[in-house]
């Protein structure tokens, strides 16, 4: 095991430095609001009726962002859609917003064909590859991320490069205030949970450790911090290199609970993911849900943001959670940035195809 409060230790044990990219987050998070609110030749949404954000793995955050961190303020539906399939409705009065780190995913790069070819408007997000070869070839609107990093550390770049055209295309409000409480909460913490941050002063380390060998189950009230909490669960696969699942309060009370039973709670850690403008009916469910899987054996751990602003509470969850991975990996030797696994999967795809 490494001590985690061993900066020198951690630092080589991450030698592609992802703890970096979680602390350049707050950075990211500006120069993508501004490369979006730049963007020209954006598509006209007069008309509009539906959004469909095209995305897999890490690309495909933006669109849980845009779904629930806006539910209550857009007028029309928005749709995520990991698939290569379009949902019937999308058309010329859909815009179909095409999110892919790389430029090649494949299930992306499908639903932008078949997008084209029903004559929707359609804005991409894009760090290269085919994906912004055929807008250029085509002329159409593409906002370009800055290359280099694995998807996932891309997150901030994505999102709020998506959320800045947006709202230059009119969709969305001034998002000005939003992002300034976005970057402060992220540097706050980066801040606090930092590797030079002793675990007596630094909640992130702690939590590593109560996780250990256990596998991660990570709760979030549905709307941001349900999406909050899938994150958690990707981080802790790709960085922590674990098993771990994600639930929304209060579904998870209508089926999950029934599974917080022995043996099995005995294996998980439990990890509630709350903030200051849960409705009060569904917090309240938190401590009785908890207290039924502690009595499976699971531990139980809460982390806690109270920022105003959706967008802002959403983030202040994400990179706790990133950085909490991190730590998963690294207090265990294991290096959080490789995926060996998927680098491996894809390789026998091209094989079989």
């Amino acid at each position: 095991m490494i001590d985690l409060d061993d900066p020198g230790s951690v630092r080589a044990g991450d030698p592609a430095d992802m703890l970096g990219a979680v602390a350049a987050l707050p950075r990211h998070v500006a120069e993508a609001y501004a490369n979006g609110r730049a963007a020209s030749g954006l598509p006209d949404l007069a008309g509009l009726t539906s959004v469909v954000c095209c995305g897999m793995g890490g690309s495909a955050v933006a669109g849980d962002v845009l779904k629930q961190a806006f539910r209550e303020r857009l007028g029309i539906p928005v749709d995520v859609n990991r698939s290569p399939v379009l949902p019937a409705f999308a058309g010329p009065s859909t815009l179909v917003v095409v999110s892919s780190y790389s430029g090649n995913t494949a299930e992306t790069l499908a639903a932008f064909h078949e997008a084209a070819a029903r004559g929707c408007r359609i804005l991409t997000i894009t760090g290269g590859g085919a994906l912004s070869e055929e807008c250029a070839a085509r002329g159409w609107a593409a906002v370009h991320v800055p290359g280099g990093f694995q998807p996932r550390a891309a997150v901030g770049h994505l999102t709020f490069a998506m959320l800045g055209a947006l709202e230059s295309a009119g969709l969305l409000p001034s998002l000005a205030e939003a992002v300034d409480e976005v970057v402060a909460e992220l540097e706050r913490a980066a801040a606090d949970l930092a590797p030079e941050t002793p675990a007596e002063r630094n909640p992130a380390k702690v939590l590593a450790t109560t996780i250990g060998d256990r596998i991660p189950v990570i709760w979030g009230i549905e709307g941001v911090a349900s999406v909050a909490a899938m994150r958690w669960k990707t981080q802790m696969n790709e960085n922590g290199k674990v098993p771990a699942f994600a639930s929304a309060m209060s579904e998870l009370d209508h089926n999950e609970v029934v599974g917080w039973t022995r043996p099995y709670g005995e294996r998980c850690a439990v990890i509630g993911l709350r903030h200051g403008a849960e409705p009060e009916e569904l917090s309240a469910r938190f401590p009785l849900s908890a207290d039924i899987a502690r009595d499976a054996g699971a531990t139980y751990d809460e982390v806690r943001v109270g920022t105003r602003s959706a967008l802002a509470t959403l983030f202040g969850l994400v990179v706790v959670g990133d950085l909490v991975s991190c730590y998963v990996a690294l207090r265990r030797g294991v290096d959080p940035t490789p995926v060996a696994v998927i680098d491996r999967l894809k390789a026998a795809l091209a094989r079989a195809t």
